[in-house]
């Protein structure tokens, strides 16, 4: 991991990747998003042209064929992209963290080179599979089982469930591994381009090079994955907040009642102050864990904080900029109608608000047994 004193990129650097994700987004994801979020399907020939710029690298080391991006730099650039379609910002995340996370830390040199590089290239994708369907959001409660056989090869037996990128091979376990079952959800709330699920693992036969890390450290790969694919989520709902702000700015001048613009009235300018103050403490809040990362800390107080509080920010400006667009913001010819689909998932993926809030409460009373 770089430092912040040791980015690959300089601050000017940095400022011309933002721009350039900002403008790819504006300019090429923009006019499709509402067609491919319809379809449910991510659109391939964007990914082939995000691929093309680098737009996969991350902070993945140069060295690793990544952009080599700090944190922050990281951030900023999945909030811009989620501006206008935070399943693509999902894409850019996982190199750099649920799916590259602990590959960059545990993995061996031929694991990184195998699987990392072509990650970080966008020649390939993957998901990361640690929800199931009765420990939920409790990572030390999985029941997905391996023994060892007699050959020294892994079989893995269990299901993982609400598992992105599932019609996407790579990863440690490639897709079309036998016993690898993938059944698609359809018709989700939210997220809807991103192909989500249950993955079912039926007697799945590795071989040791398949392990990530040692055997015992895998509940450490999974929250190193997880704490950086909450930075990823969190950055993801201030982008959608902002452009729920940004609709509802706009909306507000054009808007005409009893005579005059809407943004006039005390109540919709109380709104629209209030979405400001919230999506800029949760910007900071960003911004204060990337740059934690950037020290080369855990930061996981700081992940689950601005995870929670920018999902929370994000669900409320979407609630009120439907709301101030009033019956024009239930139609899906409005993007804020995504917007209030999507903001309501963000807090519940990556460990739900209420498992956040139980997290901070104990990063602050210390161990229990301190608590007598």
């Amino acid at each position: 991991m770089h430092s912040a004193s040791e980015s690959v990129v300089d601050r000017d650097t940095a400022d011309s990747l933002v721009q350039l994700v900002r403008s790819f987004a504006r300019d090429i994801v923009a006019p499709r998003v509402q067609q491919y979020d319809s379809e449910e399907q991510l659109p391939r020939d964007i990914l082939a042209k995000m691929s093309e710029l680098g737009l996969f690298g991350g902070t993945v080391p140069v060295e690793l064929g990544g952009a080599g991006l700090d944190h922050v730099t990281f951030a900023r650039a999945i909030e811009e992209m989620a501006r206008i379609d935070h399943t693509l910002g999902v894409l850019m995340s996982m190199p750099s963290a649920l799916v590259g996370g602990g590959l960059l830390h545990f993995g061996s040199d031929a694991q990184k080179q195998r699987w990392l590089v072509p990650l970080a290239a966008g020649r390939i994708f993957g998901g990361a599979g640690v929800t199931e369907p009765q420990s939920g959001s409790d990572v030390a409660g999985m029941t997905t089982t391996y023994r060892r056989t007699l050959e020294g090869r892994f079989v893995l037996r269990g299901s993982k469930i609400w598992i992105s990128n599932l019609d996407i091979s790579a990863f440690i376990v490639p897709a079309d591994t036998p016993g690898v079952r993938i059944q698609p959800f359809k018709n989700k709330l939210g997220f809807r381009p991103l192909c989500t699920g249950e993955l079912i693992l039926d007697g799945v036969e590795l071989e040791p090079s398949a392990l990530l890390g040692e055997e015992g450290q895998g509940f450490a790969v999974a929250m190193t994955a997880v704490e950086r694919g909450r930075l990823s989520v969190a950055a993801r709902a201030v982008g959608l907040a902002q452009s729920c702000l940004d609709d509802s700015v706009a909306y507000a001048r054009e808007r005409v009642v009893f005579g005059q613009a809407i943004g006039n009235y005390q109540m919709v300018q109380q709104k629209l102050a209030n979405m400001a103050v919230e999506i800029e403490a949760a910007r900071l809040l960003v911004r204060a864990c990337a740059e934690a990362m950037d020290r080369g800390e855990r930061a996981r107080r700081e992940a689950s904080m601005a995870k929670m509080f920018a999902s929370d920010v994000a669900q409320r400006a979407a609630t009120e900029a439907v709301q101030i667009h009033g019956a024009y913001g239930a139609s899906e010819e409005n993007r804020v109608a995504r917007f209030y689909r999507d903001a309501k998932v963000f807090q519940i993926i990556e460990g739900t608000n209420e498992i956040h809030r139980m997290l901070i409460a104990r990063e602050l009373l210390g161990p229990a047994e301190s608590q007598a």
